[in-house]
């Protein structure tokens, strides 16, 4: 397996981390789910450094250079700072307590607004 991380500096952008988190729960989570080949992908956000990103697992390096259902270089307006692979050495899953085990349709994106 194969992971990489993809990262935006958001300075710039004429789009915010809020503009893009709604972006992931009315959009693009959804496109990911059908994507051939993604064992897992996870949003991040850094609002203080205003950065955006994702880390992604991939079951082939070949899977994750394929076209995929993305707006992100669109709304941000440019590519990323960062885009780099990785071997993925070991994968472990920890003891937590959540009822829940599933790991999609997880995080902010997902709460609800604060008042």
């Amino acid at each position: 397996m194969f992971a990489r991380l993809v990262l935006w500096n958001l300075d710039g952008s004429s789009t915010t981390v809020d503009e893009l988190r709604a972006y992931l729960r009315d959009e693009s989570v959804d496109a990911f789910a059908a994507v051939p080949g993604l064992r897992f992908k996870a949003w991040i956000a850094d609002r203080e450094a205003n950065r955006w990103g994702a880390w992604y697992l991939w079951e082939t390096r070949e899977a994750g250079e394929l076209p995929m259902p993305s707006r992100a270089r669109e709304l941000i307006g440019k590519d990323p700072d960062v885009s780099e692979w990785f071997d993925l050495e070991a994968s472990v899953e920890g003891d937590f307590s959540e009822a829940a085990a599933m790991l999609t349709r997880r995080g902010l994106a997902f709460e609800p607004p604060p008042d």
